[in-house]
């Protein structure tokens, strides 16, 4: 049963990043024809997104803590491939972006509810792994999306391809209605969250005892500021397409399916690697986790540099492709098991819905939209440069929150 929960949700998360990525997968089609400039793609993929997929974030992951969750995830995934599809009729950015704030609402459920189900059917330590496998859903998805669009656009246009993912998603939500929802509000004997047990009941308990915990524990603060550091710095990435296509004289049929092959291999290679190494690095040490997020992102962003640096063909450009493939991935699985660690086990969707508030706020909106705006003023790779380097720095907050917890364990 926990494996065959893991294959579902795992799979609705794919088709998510499908619908999420399929802005990116396009923005050469897009510039051509609606005359968009790259930071108004950046703002598509990012606050156009996220303005109301944080705000129902908020209100949809305290409601996963109490409700039916597979069947809360079925509503959201019909409302986000209805506004998919329609994305498909638009004729200008607005029309874009007014589609894509409804797609928010509707991807705002999945993430929390499907976390807290597979934090009630796995046992802690296989929790950074479980959600690793979930999270393959952003690099088969965003490649999917890569895949889809190099394959229908140059032959059906840009629009179908909007609207063939909008009906697969409307048919899928019936399915998904359908599941059971493994509720389990124990927490297991002696388990790191056995202090977290009190937790409330009602809709804002969960709510209020986050914020507690929040206030209560500088590490946890530290996990998400580490958190949106590292997507500002990923996120940006959205650009590689139409940086192969603009400034390395890539086809865009050749560049997608190169780029969507690439990143669905070596990104799922990184959600199973970072997950793995994550839980072996907590079985061995304290903060072990935070650690695993120091390492990754020490050793993995200099190549991801050296990507953007290097002349198309070369061995430092192939090499550099894979290894920023890997680093783009690598942090999701210990980053959400990280804050479910420090979260009350009875508010954990709670707290991946302010994780992913943090994180898309301050990383996945105005990543996309710097890189796209240096893309226009000067070029693609000086933004994606910057901000890669940028996601140096989350080894600082992460280091420290790791720190804390190995004191806090003693």
């Amino acid at each position: 049963m926990p494996y065959v929960l893991l294959a579902l949700l795992t799979a609705l998360n794919i088709l998510s990043w499908i619908d999420r990525q399929i802005i990116p997968a396009l923005a050469p089609l897009l510039i051509a024809e609606l005359g968009v400039t790259s930071a108004q793609i950046g703002l598509l993929y990012g606050y156009a997104f996220i303005l109301c997929f944080i705000l129902a974030g908020g209100v949809l992951g305290p409601l996963a803590d109490r409700v039916h969750r597979p069947r809360l995830i079925a509503a959201g995934l019909a409302v986000w491939s209805l506004f998919t599809g329609l994305s498909g009729v638009a004729r200008s950015f607005v029309q874009l972006a007014a589609a894509r704030l409804l797609v928010g609402i509707g991807e705002a459920t999945l993430t929390p509810a499907a976390l807290a189900i597979l934090s009630d059917v796995f046992p802690e330590r296989w929790r950074a792994r479980a959600a690793g496998i979930f999270a393959i859903g952003l690099p088969i998805g965003s490649g999917f999306s890569l895949i889809v669009a190099g394959l229908l656009a140059p032959r059906y246009g840009w629009r179908t391809c909007f609207i063939v993912l909008g009906v697969v998603g409307v048919m899928a939500a019936a399915v998904v209605a359908m599941m059971p929802d493994p509720r389990n509000g124990r927490v297991r004997a002696g388990s790191h969250d056995d202090h977290h047990s009190d937790v409330g009941t009602g809709f804002g308990r969960p709510v209020i005892d986050f914020i507690d915990v929040l206030r209560q524990s500088p590490a946890l603060m530290l996990t998400i500021a580490g958190g949106a550091i590292v997507t500002f710095s990923t996120a940006a990435t959205i650009h590689v397409l139409t940086w192969l296509v603009r400034e390395r004289g890539l086809e865009f049929r050749q560049a997608a399916l190169m780029t969507g092959g690439i990143y669905a291999l070596f990104g799922t290679i990184g959600n199973v690697a970072g997950g793995w190494f994550a839980d072996v690095c907590a079985a061995r040490w304290r903060g072990g986790r935070l650690w695993s997020l120091v390492v990754t992102q020490a050793v993995l962003v200099p190549p991801t540099v050296l990507f953007f640096s290097s002349a198309p063909g070369s061995t430092a450009f192939y090499a550099g492709w894979v290894l920023s493939s890997l680093r783009g991935t690598i942090w999701y699985g210990p980053l959400y098991a990280a804050t479910q660690d420090l979260a009350p086990a009875g508010a954990r969707a709670t707290a991946i819905a302010f994780l992913m508030l943090a994180i898309n706020l301050l990383g996945a909106g105005p990543g996309p939209w710097l890189a796209g705006a240096i893309g226009d003023h000067w070029s693609l790779t000086e933004g994606l440069i910057l901000t890669t380097w940028i996601g140096l720095l989350a080894v600082v907050p992460f280091a420290m929150a790791a720190t804390i917890k190995m004191k806090n364990e003693k």
